[in-house]
């Protein structure tokens, strides 16, 4: 890719991030359409319970194909479930970038993935790739790691060679179930992201865990969707068990990204 979004794609991605305005409200359902906390006896991480879930990535290195324009822009890599990248403004070459990759919830996409951090992403200097689950959600939630690890690799590999990414400041962010998945992504390749942002996650998929990012994790006292003393009141002093440093809010909401916490996590990831 070495140009933007234009005409009717360009529309289509900037009506629906005005659609979605400032804050995230999305629910995590399976594919019946129900709420799907934890289940008893789902992986909680200890070891290979499931697939490793390693992403098959080149460190990022310097690019070798050019740049896109500054902007919002689609991958390309899929037809019908495809992501975004997105540029700030005033990038160089010579300077490389943070890099934050960014996982939807069940039912989701990337627009509704980026659409919160845009303008916060422009003030800090961040990059940003949302790329798109192939199926409803994430494959390790269902059945294992598998295609979306794939699809995730290529998306980032996509991105650094084009843009120039600062190796240490690579972080995965998620919400609902995409914050399942960030942490069992971020876990799985600590040599790769240094910090992981899980917005009110159900549980941690099994894997193979590798080095120690550090860990922001938010949840929202009256969520009904995954309650909180079911899901993060147990995986964040399980993670701090294991010796993460983790940094937890709770707040006084349901299931939803508040932009006071949106701002927090923003300014305790690399680059803000």
């Amino acid at each position: 890719m070495t140009g933007g979004a234009t005409g009717p794609t360009r529309r289509r991605v900037v009506g629906r991030l005005l659609t979605l305005g400032a804050t995230v409200l999305l629910s995590c359902r399976d594919r019946r359409g129900r709420s799907r906390p934890p289940e008893r006896g789902q992986p909680s991480g200890d070891g290979d319970e499931l697939a490793d879930g390693r992403l098959a990535v080149q460190p990022p290195g310097a690019p070798v194909e050019p740049a896109p324009p500054a902007g919002l822009h689609p991958l390309g890599l899929g037809d019908r479930r495809d992501g975004l990248l997105f540029l700030p403004a005033g990038y160089r070459p010579e300077q490389p970038l943070p890099l934050v990759v960014m996982l939807h919830g069940a039912g989701g996409d990337a627009p509704g993935a980026v659409a919160p951090f845009v303008a916060r992403a422009e003030e800090a200097g961040l990059v940003l790739v949302a790329p798109e689950s192939r199926g409803r959600t994430w494959d390790a939630l269902e059945s294992g790691y598998g295609e979306d690890v794939a699809f995730i690799g290529r998306a980032v590999d996509h991105v650094t060679r084009r843009v120039a990414i600062d190796r240490r400041r690579v972080a995965v962010e998620g919400f609902s179930d995409g914050a399942s998945y960030a942490l069992g992504l971020g876990l799985a390749n600590g040599d790769l992201f240094s910090r992981v942002v899980a917005f009110s996650p159900g549980f941690v998929p099994g894997v193979t865990r590798v080095g120690r990012p550090r860990v922001f994790v938010s949840h929202g006292v009256d969520d009904r969707v995954l309650p909180i003393d079911r899901c993060s009141r147990r995986l964040v002093p399980d993670l701090r068990r294991k010796g993460y440093d983790v940094h937890y809010v709770e707040f006084p909401e349901g299931h939803v990204v508040p932009p006071s916490i949106a701002d927090e996590a923003l300014s305790w990831l690399p680059g803000g």
